[in-house]
């Protein structure tokens, strides 16, 4: 096959297939400390879920690693992270 033939078939190909599409994620423009309160936020919701799934766990499973897992997630003091951050620029 010759250099021609084969640069033909590459064209072929490229003509055939769909063209490559390159997504980015779109930029967070929220301020960092609305960003900490949010995700705090997040944190809180996530700790009730996993208590609400420690209270419902069958009797049989109540001394399990599960459990013990899910009484570190319950443990976690998350009140210390909701803090006043510093807004920057003199804005303080």
């Amino acid at each position: 096959m010759t250099n021609a033939e084969r640069q033909r078939r590459y064209r072929e190909r490229r003509t055939t297939r769909e063209p490559v599409r390159t997504y980015q994620r779109p930029m967070d423009r929220r301020p960092r400390p609305k960003q900490w309160t949010d995700a705090v936020a997040v944190l809180q919701r996530l700790q009730a879920e996993y208590a609400e799934w420690r209270e419902s766990l069958p009797e049989g499973l109540g001394d399990g690693k599960t459990a013990e897992l899910l009484d570190g997630v319950a443990d976690v003091d998350l009140d210390q992270l909701d803090i006043d951050l510093p807004r920057g620029f003199g804005r303080d």
